[in-house]
């Protein structure tokens, strides 16, 4: 094989430009379009929309899977943590107090979370065009 039969191989063609990644982070983590950052992302809590209802935008080929949970769920964890020590040892509260506060302080702060990180991974998808954008 000749250099020049390997540059006709698509494997060796270069592909699309990447788009910028930061806008589209920011615009993921709001919940909006990451092209135009003025469409809805989500139609329900955390499905997402087919388009985007401005620029139209496909949108279905995204695929966040396990990521945001697991970004989640990391995020959460290290807050949460880390308060519960210092709570414990500057005030010392009962374990109930402790249990019933940080366990509704965990709870809001993933389900806050989840759907940021979703909007997060779909912006680093687009930039990269991932998943067939």
């Amino acid at each position: 094989m000749t250099h020049d039969d390997a540059t006709l191989r698509p494997e060796f063609l270069p592909g699309p430009p990447e788009r910028p990644a930061g806008p589209a982070i920011r615009r993921g983590l709001r919940g909006r379009c990451p092209n135009c950052g003025k469409g809805g992302l989500f139609e329900a809590y955390l499905k997402l929309r087919p388009a985007c209802p401005d620029c139209g935008e496909d949108l279905s080929h995204a695929r966040a899977d396990d990521g945001p949970a697991y970004l989640s769920i990391l995020l959460t964890a290290k807050v949460m943590g880390t308060l519960q020590l210092f709570t414990y040892e500057l005030w010392q509260p009962g374990p109930w107090v402790m249990a019933g506060t940080f366990s509704i302080g965990v709870i809001a702060m993933a389900l806050y979370l989840l759907p940021r990180f979703k909007g997060m991974i779909v912006g680093i998808q687009w930039a990269k065009r991932m998943h067939g954008f």
